[in-house]
């Protein structure tokens, strides 16, 4: 059998060099990663934004169901991209740089949409046939603002799952901050230049007493005629107390403190048993409290209590939230600054 004559092997050419006969551009060392990351633009701004948001890479990390080295490479790449540096990396938190705060302002409301996608097709295909909604709220406003607002909006779009989130203001803006929430209703007394607050229904300051205590007989009630009886106030962490301290304290008017307990219903159920007289909102009186306790407008020398819808600015506002803003007042997202971008208050 005749055998062929043997051909040396050719050497075959380094990657380089069969890269440029090829006409193709040289890669660069690390060109694997950069590739890599660069074909993933939305998921390095998603990174970036949950990282802005959540304040470390480890809590971006965990809410994008990632390891934190794979959020640190696409800020990296992001960054290398842009040619900017977006984020100071400190030891516990990363802040943002002023080319990182523009990035922010446009990347968020881009995730936010892309991330809600699908939900607000279903809304609009369906009609808000699917969906979900939630409000955060402290007790007062559930109680009293919202009982027939939720029932308007469950005749009109019975498929939304609307959940009520029980907070207090300051676990509301916590959850408008991460996204837990679509919006908050409540009352506002120093409003942080991230949120928005549009005010809706105002609420008169009222003494209440029992219906045999000394004031209750009297025309008008001066300031210090409480003085001499225990007040029963929320505790002393929530806004209604510092508010009456305030009062108090400005117009040198001395006051004690008989008991401190959360919740309208019990505060008026204390002072319906003797136990002492109270200031609260007007939002919380009904004709029912009327027809057995004594009720006396402080406006005089109390503010009024403002509730309202409470946003992050540059929120992107689900068709369900809309829907119920609109229920709140028609109207109330025109010229309004929920959609201006606003630097975190954390």
């Amino acid at each position: 059998m005749k055998r062929l004559p043997e051909t040396p092997n050719k050497p075959r050419k380094p990657p380089r060099e069969a890269a440029k006969k090829r006409g193709r551009p040289e890669a660069s060392p690390d060109s694997g990663s950069r590739f890599y990351y660069k074909g993933n633009r939305h998921k390095q701004l998603r990174a970036f934004v949950a990282t802005v948001k959540l304040g470390t890479l480890s809590r971006a990390a965990e809410a994008l169901y990632l390891s934190q080295p794979t959020v640190s490479l696409q800020l990296q790449a992001l960054e290398r991209e842009l040619g900017a540096v977006l984020l100071e990396r400190r030891r516990r938190r990363v802040n943002l740089t002023d080319a990182g705060e523009a990035l922010y302002e446009l990347a968020r409301p881009l995730v936010e949409g892309w991330d809600n996608l699908d939900r607000d097709f279903q809304a609009r295909a369906r009609g808000l046939q699917a969906g979900k909604l939630v409000i955060a709220a402290g007790t007062s406003t559930i109680q009293y603002l919202l009982p027939e607002l939720v029932r308007r909006y469950r005749e009109r779009f019975p498929a939304v799952q609307l959940q009520l989130a029980n907070v207090t203001g300051k676990d509301g803006l916590a959850m408008l901050r991460e996204d837990k929430a679509d919006f908050a209703v409540g009352s506002m007394l120093d409003v942080p230049n991230d949120i928005a607050w549009a005010p809706v229904r105002q609420y008169d300051p009222m003494l209440i007493a029992p219906l045999d205590h000394p004031l209750a007989g009297k025309e008008s009630v001066a300031l210090r005629d409480l003085s001499p009886y225990g007040l029963i106030l929320p505790p002393q962490r929530l806004s209604t107390y510092r508010l009456v301290d305030l009062v108090f304290q400005q117009n040198q008017v001395p006051y004690q403190v008989a008991i401190e307990v959360g919740g309208w219903d019990v505060i008026k159920e204390y002072v319906a048993m003797g136990l002492g007289i109270s200031i609260v909102t007007g939002i919380c009186i009904t004709g029912a409290d009327r027809a057995r306790l004594a009720v006396h407008n402080m406006k005089q020398y109390f503010p009024q209590r403002s509730y309202g819808v409470v946003m992050r600015k540059g929120k992107f506002l689900s068709a369900e939230a809309r829907a119920f803003i609109d229920l709140i007042r028609p109207g109330l997202l025109t010229h309004r600054d929920y959609d201006e971008p606003g630097h975190s208050g954390r």
